[in-house]
């Protein structure tokens, strides 16, 4: 069984979503949203419910970034997550991250089922399981968690798929959707309610003020009175967020499959990880298969995680054809929460959401409202808990320090590393980095033979960008800025392109 030559999301090939104008003059308007994702999307409803006039902007078309690469799970499940929270946060605030998530996948359940939107909107438990004595021991500590916190979840021993379990915990009736169509509806709600939207519109700076002003790459200027920035990462240049953030990779394969599933949202406790979900759009049912997750640009031949997910597959449910595969990039903060709030002292007209674990849907609800009760002057009980200036001594600095060893060994890395592959030996849809005349460069041929070099030096901070095959994308190491095979960028923090040789 074939993988898909070329990654394509499911969720962006099976859903219609509108198209908006790029933004070609200067911009005057109460507030500015920047991203596309739901997020942003989520943000920019809810002030436009209110009556506000606002704007959103992203760089390329709606949910181009991570909302359009996910399992599109709705739960506040987060992996093994809450003994973790108690640790280092203690039980108020542990349980405020739950009641954080629980409220937002309440707030889209009662959204989709207000409006008719018709997205594949599933109730579905969701389940952490292990596989082996580690994992087992993760689940028992998760329990205790659960029950401390008032958290309604079942523990039991085995699973109804074709595999066998050493224990199981379950969050009951959480929820799976298509978020394609749920985008579209927000999309044309904020256009309805007298919103702005514009794609293919890059911001590039930041200006405080009496009232903030934003800069695009094309130089029209973008003026508000506060700007919340919704991107996969946050286009302004100060907080530091480069070295308070490290993006991961995963992988994501869509089959057809005999298999007769028996419902439900499944998720691994132990390494390797794995996830399961069932898709029913539009009469069609495939299986999701996720995991592998490794940090950005440190993966050593990518291709491969998609062939372990391949063989997971045929190993499990039995594979007919697989439909599609994809990745998805998102962003780690130090101490595990997103970074929601007010990006940084002293500037109340900024605000700021990423970080989001790869847990982004109920993440960008929690988001969206969060923000939007922020910009319009009300409480809300999670401002404190995801504010961006937080620092917890535990675990913030020991991820900090760890961090910072990882990007000085992979730029020193970089730099070091001996090529002895030389252009002329690449074949079709083949890429490398290679050493021309002394200079470290990298290059890809593609299905035609035309020969694509780049500089490989990331534009962020300089370390040596590595080649993705399974993407055919150039990804950094560091810092997770990850740029097309002729050096276009995809997701910051880099924002200029590599260097065309």
């Amino acid at each position: 069984m074939q993988l898909p030559e070329y990654p394509e999301s499911y969720w962006r090939r099976t859903a219609e979503l509108p198209a908006f104008p790029k933004l070609t003059r200067d911009l005057e308007t109460e507030l500015a949203v920047v991203g596309g994702g739901i997020t942003g999307l989520t943000t920019a409803y809810l002030l436009a419910k209110e009556g506000r006039r606002v704007a959103l902007l992203t760089a390329d078309r709606l949910l181009a970034g991570t909302t359009g690469y996910t399992t599109a799970k709705i739960t506040a499940q987060h992996d093994i997550i809450y003994d973790e929270l108690i640790a280092h946060f203690g039980e108020d605030k542990a349980r405020l991250y739950y009641e954080a998530n629980a409220g937002a996948l309440a707030f889209m359940r009662s959204l989709v089922a207000e409006r008719g939107v018709a997205c594949d909107f599933v109730d579905e438990d969701a389940v952490v399981y292990a596989t082996r004595e580690d994992g087992l021991r993760k689940i028992e500590k998760e329990y205790a968690a659960y029950q401390k916190l008032g958290i309604p979840g079942e523990r039991y021993d085995t699973l109804t798929l074709p595999f066998g379990a050493t224990a199981a915990l379950s969050m009951k009736r959480q929820a799976r959707f298509h978020p394609t169509p749920y985008a579209a509806f927000l999309a044309g709600e904020i256009v309805r309610l007298g919103g702005e939207i514009f794609e293919e519109t890059t911001m590039d700076k930041f200006h405080d003020g009496q009232r903030a002003t934003v800069t695009t790459k094309d130089g029209y200027t973008v003026t508000c009175d506060s700007v919340a920035a919704c991107s996969h990462f946050p286009f302004f240049d100060n907080g530091f967020y480069f070295a308070r953030l490290h993006a991961e990779s995963s992988y994501v394969i869509a089959i057809k499959s005999p298999y007769d599933f028996p419902g439900g949202m499944y998720i691994t406790a132990n390494e390797p990880k794995r996830s399961i979900r069932e898709v029913t759009y539009g009469g069609e049912k495939l299986l999701l298969i996720g995991g592998e997750s490794h940090k950005t640009g440190q993966g050593e031949c990518t291709i491969e995680h998609y062939e372990a997910l391949k063989r997971f597959a045929e190993d499990t449910f039995g594979v007919e054809e697989i439909r599609y595969r994809w990745s998805t990039h998102d962003l780690v903060t130090t101490d595990k929460l997103p970074y929601i709030g007010f990006a940084r002292e002293g500037t109340p007209n900024l605000l700021v959401a990423t970080g989001y674990r790869k847990w982004g849907m109920t993440t960008s609800a929690v988001a969206g409202r969060l923000l939007a009760d922020l910009l319009l002057g009300r409480d809300n009980p999670y401002a404190e808990l995801f504010g961006p200036s937080r620092f917890q001594a535990d675990p913030d600095m020991g991820t900090l320090a760890k961090e910072t060893a990882d990007v000085a060994y992979h730029f020193v890395k970089g730099k070091l590393e001996w090529l002895k592959k030389d252009p002329e030996e690449l074949g079709l849809d083949e890429g490398a980095a290679v050493r021309i005349r002394g200079r470290r460069c990298g290059a890809y041929r593609d299905h035609e033979g035309k020969l694509h070099v780049v500089d490989t030096t990331c534009t962020h901070m300089g370390c040596e960008t590595e080649w993705n095959a399974g993407d055919r994308t150039w990804d950094c190491p560091c810092h997770g800025s990850r740029f097309t095979f002729a050096g276009e960028v995809m997701h910051g923090p880099a924002k200029k392109p590599l260097e065309r040789l």
